[in-house]
């Protein structure tokens, strides 16, 4: 065998034995430890029920640099607290959860979604709303 056969056949071990070291080592990372796995007897327990009151959420989806999103901030925060354990108001940053933007599928923000006590989305709002139509639409759904 010459010398140049010797060398290409060394190179080639050399890069096998490589890359099946980095295999080994990714499917331990995967994988994880099989010697501290543990066995434990479940536990019995009887079912806790924790009774929840329902009451109307309103959710806009907007995002903190939309410049009706900004105006609409300070009239949420009021209305989180004013509104706290009557309602709930939260807002979600579609540029930040896209995700979220499509799930209730927003056109344009800021969108105002209004769901009922079983919730039921029940009116839909695109665009700045006021704090008094917010409050007046939180009074029909029975958190007056």
């Amino acid at each position: 065998m010459r010398k140049s056969n010797i060398q290409n056949l060394l190179i080639a071990a050399s890069v096998l034995i490589v890359v099946a070291v980095f295999a080994a080592v990714r499917q331990s990372r995967t994988n994880g430890p099989t010697d501290t796995i543990q066995e434990t007897a479940p536990v019995a327990t009887a079912p806790v029920t924790v009774a929840t009151p329902r009451i109307p959420r309103m959710v806009d989806l907007g995002a903190d640099k939309c410049i009706p999103c900004k105006q609409m901030a300070p009239i949420l925060a009021e209305l989180k607290t004013e509104y706290a354990g009557r309602a709930t108001i939260e807002f979600i940053d579609v540029w930040k959860n896209p995700h979220a933007g499509k799930e209730h599928g927003v056109r344009l923000i800021p969108t105002q979604i209004f769901f009922d006590r079983e919730g039921k989305e029940v009116w839909r709002h695109e665009g700045f709303l006021s704090k008094a139509e917010i409050v007046a639409k939180l009074k029909e759904l029975g958190a007056g």
